[in-house]
């Protein structure tokens, strides 16, 4: 079994300042969901007297819009939320990423996939984190050119301790299934690029939503294939809307409004369960920034995988 928590012993080396992230994709503006995560991840920084990363994933060319980078960067400033170093651009580090393909290549673990979306649809089976793909072209050696690269999985069981969701396992054929890690169009995948840019910043622990959680066994695998130390992990719920649906910008969640930075950031932490007091009220972001850090306690956020949102009154 391999569980991600049995790492070397470093009793005898100090510990690590505490180094979190904020990863948001620049495919629009953040919306209160985002906010959430951006703010969790920001609290738990602060209150290990760390560091607050932000890293913009701009891999994806469909999906990222011009301009939207700095759009994001100038709401995390209206909400006080600022970053202590050099944002990192996915985009600037191609060659880290390829450096990586190509060892996982010299393992022997990588293998061309020629399938087509179609077929994928048509023959993936379902999956607790989404389909699960059939194996169709493991072992059929197809040249690497113009195909999608998939990394190998086994039986093995992974494990990982999340901070809010307990003790997560997958056995990974069973339920995750060889995934890409190199898309056909030349690019890295999410599970690639994201796995090493945790241990390029060296991010002790990831904050970000629980739609995440499956996402995770597949970055971890690949930090262990890649013998990347790993960080921990706290998987936040998911704010949801009143129709039940999450709060994300493919069911067209509405754009923080700078000009409602202070009540935005209230009702992030009444959905964190912090309990911000009532005077807070027409504060201004830094006096509830500075309440919030005085006062986060990560042990009253909620388990559950999503929250509603409330109105702040």
């Amino acid at each position: 079994m391999i569980h991600l928590a049995d790492l070397p012993d470093i009793s005898s080396s100090p510990a690590p300042t505490y180094r979190g992230r904020f990863a948001p994709t620049p495919s629009g503006p953040l919306h209160l969901g985002s906010l959430l995560t951006a703010l969790a991840s920001w609290l738990q920084a602060r209150a290990h007297n760390g560091r607050w990363l932000l890293r913009i994933d701009d891999l994806d060319r469909e999906r990222c819009r011009p301009g939207m980078a700095d759009v994001i960067l100038r709401q995390l400033e209206a909400h006080g939320l600022h970053w202590d170093d050099p944002p990192r651009y996915q985009t600037q580090h191609l060659d880290a990423y390829r450096d990586a393909l190509a060892q996982l290549r010299a393992t022997g673990a990588l293998y061309a996939c020629g399938c087509s979306r179609a077929r994928l649809k048509a023959e993936s089976r379902p999956g607790p984190e989404g389909p699960i793909y059939c194996g169709r072209c493991r072992n059929r050696a197809l040249p690497e050119q113009n195909r999608a690269l998939r990394l190998r999985v086994g039986n093995e069981t992974m494990a990982f301790d999340d901070g809010w969701q307990g003790t997560q396992r997958c056995v990974l054929a069973r339920d995750i299934g060889d995934f890409v890690v190199w898309r056909r169009d030349g690019l890295p995948a999410y599970q690639l690029a994201c796995a090493v840019d945790e241990s390029a910043q060296g991010i002790t622990e990831v904050v970000r939503g629980c739609d995440l959680l499956g996402s995770t066994f597949m970055q971890r695998y690949v930090m262990d294939r890649l013998r990347l130390h790993g960080p921990a992990y706290r998987h936040l719920p998911l704010l949801m809307a009143a129709d039940g649906r999450k709060l994300s910008k493919q069911n067209h969640a509405p754009p923080i409004d700078a000009a409602s930075a202070g009540r935005n950031l209230l009702r992030c932490l009444q959905a964190l369960r912090q309990h911000p007091p009532a005077a807070l009220h027409g504060a201004d972001v830094a006096e509830i920034l500075a309440w919030a850090a005085a006062h986060w306690n990560p042990d009253r956020v909620p388990a559950q995988h999503g929250v509603q949102v409330e109105p702040w009154a």
